[in-house]
């Protein structure tokens, strides 16, 4: 045993690392030992060695059984998992590393898991107790309370008669009160939390409760069930007053170190719309999304994402998620590649579901039998093979290069045909219907000086098991095989760029340069002819149309120089086409909406409802002119009309804790073409998941037309330094009206959130 001067000062700064096992340091004003019993006595007295700390007024320790008893202002702190205790009396066997402590307070630091959107504290676990155990590493505390805010004065306790602390690992209560302050909140007869670092623990969730406009109040419960190390699942229940159950089941899973998977059902059990009728209106459904990838080996990879909803109305109905409820289409899709040198291989799986509305009541005018019916466009492919080449040269030192595009596939498309509520026909094709595609390219490059003419040539051949001809005032799939033959050219011109450097220090940068971009492309497609409307449209290779075109843009850049990194921080793209086919090979049909390759690839907004010799204007704005700042238009304008006919804006700015972000989207064009729109949307507040004191926020979307607000969601929350406390106004539209959800949570700093609502919808 190794032995201080009386009065020798001992550093608290962490373990003395010099101290072998077995040997110990003391201090003392006071030393009487009789035999192996030593009796230290100081102001504190003070025994240590390189595994713990001891700290008191009285010490009482035996060499030859290692019990240590100390007494009056006692401080232990264990080295290796960081514990520290301040108790009256403690008795403590050093050997076995455990003892008993009374009136005692203490800490520990657990281990932190920061997640996205969840509230972290470097605040220590805290505890207090009449008494308390230590065996093994593990304590039980008897009659106290445990929190993680910082003392005297907690925002939140746990206080019960027993606790099982076991550092690192978990903490477990029993018969215990939840207080805020000093109000009880709720009562647990068991209370578990994981203490590791990345915790999977099998048990129940909190409950919680709530209330919805339509709804009625809510509760809700839970249970999380770790199935083994590479499985779990979670399922959640909650029942509403007014309309009845939903469950929401998440399975997840990684079969081995190469391959995961996380699926994803939510079902309602629909018990009416108040006041809907008797019987009441019901709109019972299931929906499921599943996402998962594998690394087959020899380069070969798998991907797939299922998304599959029973019904429409039962989305529009049941969802929480806006974009979900004004999307209409569905999409899954699955795929196995393998990519080697210049060649990929792909196997597709996919089905769509464009909802043109809400499923539509119609009769049976046979058995006067009343059904729904999705008026939705369903399109699948069981399976596809695509194998293509990115562009490779033929000869070397000759700018000539080959690439090619093909797919071989198995197609179907089901269209309800309705005459207002009567559904009058369906168009549905083979349930296999093949299709097989074709398209090589041979590209050259040439130069003289700083112009550069890429010319590229290529055709496209296609066959179609089926096809489609007019019969009446819609289309019908006739068993008709027909070949598709287009003769492709196309020619890029890029011109010299015209540049200017700034060399003067502005706001935006050290120096500016200012690049300017002309460009022309000629394309012309022949061979398809008026045919173009007799073949079925599953993609965007069906879009081939003939057409005679040039395209010219104009591109202005300004780039500026940061210290060491250059950044671009404006862009303006102004495009147009002229198309010398006005009709497209006869594929445009005037009074309609017509989109084929040529208008797609410029704009997402369709334009052509008759002959015209050049498209829209397109504008295209992006800036980025501070850190922080982001700024974009997108415009076209039709000459035609002699006005803007489609503008998307948006602004969003971050700085410290304070966000914005504005948005403007207006469709003012031709009723044949879309529908008119000019909606704004709003974005801002003040805060994240971890900011201590007031945060704020409302997110917001304005329809100028309706003369509404469609959805709104504003959101409250003030963080201390281990806890914080939500409210959330969810404003969402629905088809009969709007619901508004009134949603709360409670979040504890490094242990989790109850309440109504969840971390997916949290603003911060």
């Amino acid at each position: 045993m190794g032995q201080s001067q009386p009065g020798a000062a001992i550093s608290q700064a962490g373990p003395p690392q010099s101290l072998p096992l077995g040997y110990w340091r003391l201090q003392y004003i006071t030393h009487d030992a009789t035999g192996k019993l030593h009796k230290l006595r100081g102001n504190p007295a003070v025994i240590e060695d390189s595994r713990m700390l001891f700290k008191a007024d009285e010490i009482d320790y035996n060499e030859e059984t290692g019990d240590v008893r100390a007494s009056g202002h006692v401080y232990f702190q264990q080295y290796l998992k960081n514990e520290r205790i301040w108790a009256d009396h403690v008795d403590y066997n050093t050997d076995a590393e455990q003892g008993k402590f009374y009136d005692l307070r203490g800490e520990m630091h657990p281990a932190i898991d920061p997640r996205p959107g969840v509230l972290t504290s470097s605040s220590p676990f805290y505890f207090e107790g009449k008494w308390a155990e230590r065996i093994e590493g593990r304590y039980t505390l008897y009659d106290g309370f445990v929190t993680n805010c910082k003392m005297p004065k907690p925002w939140w306790r746990l206080k019960g008669p027993k606790f099982l602390i076991e550092p690192e690992h978990k903490a477990v209560a029993y018969h215990t009160t939840f207080m805020v302050r000093k109000m009880p909140l709720f009562y647990a007869p068991f209370f578990y939390h994981s203490l590791e670092p990345r915790p999977r623990r099998s048990g129940f969730l909190m409950p919680n409760m709530g209330h919805s406009s339509r709804r009625g109040w809510m509760a809700g419960a839970g249970y999380f069930w770790a199935i083994n190390r590479s499985y779990d699942a979670t399922y959640r229940v909650q029942a509403f007053t007014q309309r009845g159950f939903t469950h929401h089941l998440d399975f997840r899973g990684k079969p081995n170190e190469r391959s995961d998977f996380d699926a994803i059902i939510y079902a309602a059990q629909d018990s009416g719309i108040p006041d809907s009728g008797s019987p009441p209106q019901k709109y019972s459904g299931v929906s499921a999304y599943v996402v998962g990838k594998s690394d087959l080996g020899a380069g070969w990879t798998a991907r797939g994402a299922i998304n599959y909803v029973s019904s429409f109305r039962f989305r529009q109905e049941w969802t929480e998620s806006y974009n979900e409820l004004v999307g209409s289409e569905i999409h899954s899709v699955g795929f196995v590649n393998k990519n080697w040198s210049t060649f990929t291989l792909d196997g597709i799986f996919a089905r769509l579901q464009n909802f043109q509305q809400a499923e539509i009541q119609v009769t049976d005018p046979g058995t006067n039998h009343t059904h729904y019916v999705a008026d939705a466009v369903t399109i699948r492919k069981l399976p596809e093979a695509e194998f293509s080449s990115r562009d490779r040269q033929i000869f070397k030192n000759v700018p000539v290069w080959f690439s090619f595009q093909s797919a071989a596939g198995l197609l179907y498309r089901d269209e309800p045909i309705f005459d207002g509520s009567t559904l009058i026909d369906h168009f549905q094709t083979g349930q296999f219907m093949n299709r097989v595609n074709i398209n090589p390219q041979v590209t050259a490059a040439l130069h003289w000086g700083s112009i550069h003419l890429i010319p590229s040539f290529g055709f496209q051949e296609t066959y179609y098991g089926e096809a489609q001809a007019p019969y009446q005032d819609r289309y019908r799939v006739v068993g008709t095989n027909i070949v598709r033959s287009a003769r492709q050219f196309s020619a890029d011109l890029i011109l010299p760029s015209l540049a200017r450097v700034f060399d003067k220090k502005t706001i935006f940068g050290d120096k500016l340069k200012h690049v300017i971009e002309p460009r022309a492309t000629y394309r012309y497609v022949a061979g398809v002819g008026d045919d173009y409307n007799r073949f079925i449209r599953f993609d965007e290779t069906d879009l081939t149309s003939n057409t005679n075109e040039l395209e010219i843009s104009l591109t202005n850049r300004i780039y500026a120089k940061r210290g060491d990194t250059v950044q671009e921080i404006f862009s303006w793209e102004l495009a147009q086409k002229r198309y010398f086919d006005p009709t497209f090979g006869g594929a445009l049909v005037p009074g309609q909406r017509n989109v084929v390759w040529s208008t797609s690839d410029l704009t997402p907004y369709a334009f052509l409802v008759e002959p015209r010799s050049s498209s829209p204007v397109v504008s295209v704005i992006r800036m980025n002119p501070i850190p922080g700042l982001g700024v974009s238009w997108s415009a076209d304008y039709d000459h035609r009309r002699g006005e803007v006919v489609n503008s998307m804006f948006a602004l969003d700015y971050h700085w410290s804790r304070y966000f914005v972000s504005v948005g403007h989207n207006q469709v003012h064009t031709d009723p044949a073409l879309t529908a008119a729109a000019n909606q704004f949307r709003w974005r801002l507040g003040l805060g994240d998941p971890n900011h201590r004191g007031w945060n704020a926020g409302v997110d917001s979307i304005y329809d100028y037309r309706k003369g509404y607000i469609q959805y709104t969601t504003a959101q409250v929350t003030y963080n201390t330094d281990c806890c914080g406390l939500s409210f959330q106004l969810h404003r969402i539209p629905r088809a009969n009206g709007v619901e508004n959800q009134f949603r709360i949570a409670f979040a504890v700093a490094n242990i989790g959130t109850f309440g109504t609502l969840k971390k997916q919808d949290r603003m911060f």
